[in-house]
């Protein structure tokens, strides 16, 4: 049996990846009677008088939605919101496996940024925190802005920010085992939707000053790039030499490549250009941009995919159970950009300077540290800050 093969029979067998279990115990008329009527209109009357009681008498203190529109599934493109499910159900087992946060798969059937926008506000009261997921560029940084605004709860695109921060968690440590400074470090980002525009500026946010952004037709320049919005914008925040050209030429001379783009774009050639100990953050799936046997022969430092079966797995798994769960500990309105900062020092810091080689940069996504690491640093800047409700 292929993986396929296998992974259909699982999913038919298991027939949803999970399931609602009940915290009360309904085993008498007593039981009955606390639980649902009359018992259940006291926490009712005491939450309409203080709505923030909601976290004390309700699963909202540990409760995610887990919200796509299917419209940018992994790497299937726009599938839509039902074919988009397996994925949210598995997010939802992530989110309770690795950080004991409970979470529910929402997909919600519009390309409509009003709608979507008005639909997950709507129901954001039953939740203490929405997490974004597999919705397309550029709508989904519109959403994720709108709904920041309005809701008065955390809401994160991990598209985006998951994958920003454990971008920057590995190139921290990165940075320390090439022993040069962030700033003197020279990265290639290959990929300008949404997580490869977030990855760029939580970098800048972390020192790495000298970035160029490539896109499909190649570097993007302000005052030669025609592109508006988000891509205009981060044009405008980096490519300080005002370079132009292909993705080859922008890897002339640099240090770092990241890619979250598509498999197989990278040649040994283009790595050879690079400056001596190249680190490559090779993303894409299944097919990373290049292959890390190829990158290594090719004098690649480093290497690291998205994907299990290679050394530095570069996985949002090691950053939103842990956001989360922090957030929800203090009961924090949002998440900030210092937050998210938090989290990448953190997720790094989980590798000491001791454990720290070529082949491990970045803890594995079963280290148990990791999440309580992640939420107890996000957490305190919450705190710190002042966004914090308890």
């Amino acid at each position: 049996m292929d993986n396929r093969e296998y992974a259909l029979k699982a999913h038919k067998e298991w027939g949803g990846k999970i399931e609602v279990i009940a915290r009360s115990k309904i085993k008498t008329k007593e039981d009955l009677a606390v639980a649902y009527t009359p018992g259940v209109a006291v926490p009712c009357l005491e939450i309409e008088k203080d709505e923030n009681k909601a976290y004390d008498y309700t699963r909202k203190s540990n409760l995610v939605a887990v919200i796509t529109n299917g419209t940018a599934v992994l790497g299937l493109g726009d599938i839509g919101p039902s074919a988009g499910m397996p994925v949210m159900e598995g997010k939802c087992v992530l989110f309770k496996e690795f950080g004991g946060v409970d979470a529910f798969p929402l997909c919600v059937d519009t390309k409509d940024v009003d709608d979507l926008v008005n639909v997950i506000y709507k129901i954001s009261k039953s939740f203490g925190g929405i997490n974004l997921e597999d919705i397309g560029a550029p709508a989904c940084f519109e959403v994720e802005r709108r709904l920041k605004e309005m809701c008065d709860i955390p809401v994160f695109h991990d598209d985006q920010h998951g994958t920003a921060i454990v971008v920057t968690a590995a190139l921290i440590n990165a940075a320390k085992l090439k022993g040069q400074k962030p700033e003197e470090l020279k990265i290639v980002m290959n990929g300008a939707g949404a997580a490869g525009i977030s990855i760029t500026k939580l970098l800048l946010d972390a020192g790495f000053k000298d970035i160029v952004v490539c896109d499909s037709k190649g570097i993007l320049c302000e005052g030669v790039t025609t592109a508006e919005g988000a891509k205009g914008e981060i044009a405008r925040m980096t490519n300080r030499e005002k370079k132009t050209g292909s993705l080859a030429d922008a890897m002339k001379g640099s240090d770092i490549f990241v890619g979250v783009s598509k498999g197989n774009l990278v040649s040994e050639e283009m790595v050879q250009s690079m400056n001596e100990k190249p680190i490559i953050l090779a993303m894409a799936n299944p097919t990373p941009e290049i292959m890390p046997d190829k990158a290594l022969h090719a004098g690649a430092y480093i290497v690291g995919t998205g994907r299990s079966d290679f050394p530095n797995q570069i996985n949002n798994v090691l950053v939103f159970p842990g956001v989360f769960k922090g957030a929800l500990a203090v009961r924090a309105t949002e998440i900030t950009d210092s937050m998210k900062m938090a989290a990448a020092k953190a997720i790094a810091s989980v590798v000491s300077e001791g454990e720290l080689k070529p082949e491990y940069i970045i803890p594995d996504p079963f280290n148990p540290r990791v999440a309580q690491v992640v939420a107890d640093a996000v957490a305190a800047e919450a705190k710190r800050i002042g966004i914090n409700r308890i």
